[in-house]
């Protein structure tokens, strides 16, 4: 490989596209979780029912829940969204960082039992996704369950590598493809924080309690000048 200037890479070995994702506790889970749970309970008892097992809200949350609580949990996932993008373009941006501005474009929560689960998708139209757990029961009861196991509702993520695997074909020369997914436990008071791109699917739930969480998407722009990675203008 040659090359000049900018596009010049020394020879060594190279580490490429990096899939960054966040895990953030929240603080004041334990107080607030089980009021956020009454909440969405009342919300679901106020729409039209679902398939049996599986509830999904519409995405504007945002605008429907008004409680001091709740604008403490939205100050959590900004702050938790804040801090994972900026790790994850910390070779990108200039320095000084730029001022940042975190738009939630849309929030909405669901509810599963009885073996619900979502397929595998992606979001658009926003860089960045997340899913908050407010409810699930907990990890002992969760894994005996005797068909689903330790795979009982977790949240599945797809490594980019995933579609590459269509043959099939193994050997110690791709063995660092092989681990196409990632299973992350569900854990009231956790935040994924993951590319919108990323595939991921919520797998089969089945339990004493519901399993209730609080997915979002995000946009991250400038807080000054343009979104063009030369646009950006200092903090």
């Amino acid at each position: 490989m040659s090359g000049s200037g900018a596009d010049a890479v020394a020879q060594g070995q190279l580490a490429l596209w990096p899939t960054p994702m966040g895990v953030h506790r929240w603080a004041q889970a334990a107080e607030v979780n089980p009021l956020l749970a009454r909440v969405l309970g009342s919300l679901r008892a106020m729409a039209q029912p679902g398939p049996a097992g599986f509830f999904a809200s519409e995405d504007d949350l945002l605008e429907r829940i008004r409680l001091p609580e709740w604008k403490d949990f939205l100050r959590f996932v900004v702050d938790s969204l804040h801090a994972t993008v900026a790790q994850a373009n910390r070779g990108a941006w200039p320095h000084p960082a730029p001022g940042l501005q975190v738009h939630l474009r849309g929030m909405w929560f669901q509810v599963a039992n009885q073996g619900a689960s979502h397929d595998v998708h992606t979001h658009g139209n926003c860089s960045w996704s997340g899913v908050y757990c407010v409810q699930v029961d907990d990890e002992p009861r969760r894994v005996a369950d005797p068909v689903l196991g330790s795979r009982n509702g977790v949240t599945r993520f797809y490594g980019p590598y995933f579609p590459r695997l269509g043959g099939a074909h193994a050997d110690l020369g791709n063995a660092y493809l092989q681990s196409a997914h990632l299973d992350i436990a569900p854990l009231p008071g956790q935040l994924i924080v993951f590319p919108s791109w990323l595939a991921h699917q919520a797998m089969a739930y089945r339990g004493e309690r519901d399993r209730i969480i609080v997915s979002f998407n995000a946009s991250v722009h400038a807080a000054q000048g343009g979104d063009r990675l030369r646009g950006y203008a200092a903090a």
